[in-house]
């Protein structure tokens, strides 16, 4: 996988967006070039080389694609397209710039669906988008196509949804749950032992991480909760995505509760044993 292009990091935000505006409709500077109907494309790779563009070349963008929002465009304010009568649209989201190496993927844009009121939608990420999402997951157009829900308690911040597939997370989670999960942008808002949706090119991961990570440099052993699923390590520059579980959906009910177990806690108490003493006891010779 590609290191962070340094360079890009540098260039303005209004560049940036135009770079987003390119991708959006899938065109490069050439392309772009004749959609505009400049007669060379000097001036687009000038500006995709982090040359500021001037205001008539802004203009020239929203009469090429009147869809785009100005205030969008010009301060990166509100949602990349302006819809019918305030319809739901895209958004692409800045993610904060680069200190360090502390920021997942390097920064980058966050695309997000938003309501007509302007609030974020939870978009789901279904089993049979997941290989899509692997490569799309910036792609206006490929998340707009995705389904979008509003949640109750899941109203402040940016949250996505996945469904589960497999029994990876089991008995923690189980085969068609679907978690509920905030965006993490920096390792250092990262939580050990917490659960995470893992994104990289190649797929899309249900894992534990149960150790802090603080560089792109280093490896990272992602943990199923099922115990005869091992450990799998991964090079950190090869997460694109990460998101924390924050809650999830079932239609899984737990049987009642083991009567069994129940009786035997009523057996020790009677034989006058501690249950705290009994409960780390366990613990203790428990295996790793």
């Amino acid at each position: 996988m590609q290191k962070p292009d340094s360079q890009s990091e540098k260039k303005p935000e209004i560049v940036q967006r135009i770079q987003q505006i390119l991708t959006h409709f899938g065109l490069n500077a050439s392309s772009a070039t004749q959609k505009l109907g400049y007669s060379t494309t000097s001036k687009l790779y000038n500006i995709l080389k982090g040359s500021e563009p001037s205001y008539p070349t802004l203009v020239d963008f929203l009469r090429q694609w009147p869809d785009l929002s100005p205030e969008w465009l010009m301060l990166g304010q509100g949602p990349m397209l302006r819809g019918e009568s305030g319809a739901a649209g895209v958004m692409a989201v800045q993610r904060p710039a680069v200190s360090g190496r502390s920021v997942v993927n390097s920064g980058g844009v966050l695309v997000v669906t938003v309501d007509r009121e302007g609030t974020d939608n939870v978009e789901l990420v279904p089993v049979s988008a997941q290989a899509g999402y692997t490569l799309q997951h910036n792609e206006a157009v490929f998340v707009q196509d995705l389904p979008r829900y509003r949640l109750p308690l899941f109203e402040r911040g940016k949250f996505r949804a996945f469904e589960v597939a497999g029994d990876s997370m089991t008995p923690t989670l189980n085969h068609n749950d679907i978690v509920v999960c905030s965006y993490v942008d920096n390792w250092r808002l990262l939580i050990p032992d917490d659960i995470y949706v893992v994104v990289t090119s190649e797929s899309v991961m249900l894992k534990r991480i149960r150790n802090r990570i603080s560089t792109l440099d280093e490896e990272v052993l992602l943990f199923s909760d099922n115990p005869h699923r091992r450990p799998y390590p991964m090079d950190t520059a090869d997460i694109t995505e990460l998101w924390r579980v924050r809650g999830y959906i079932s239609t899984f009910l737990p049987s009642a509760p083991d009567v069994t177990a129940e009786r035997l806690w009523e057996v020790i108490e009677t034989l006058g044993f501690d249950k705290g003493e009994i409960r780390r006891r366990l613990e203790e010779g428990a295996s790793n």
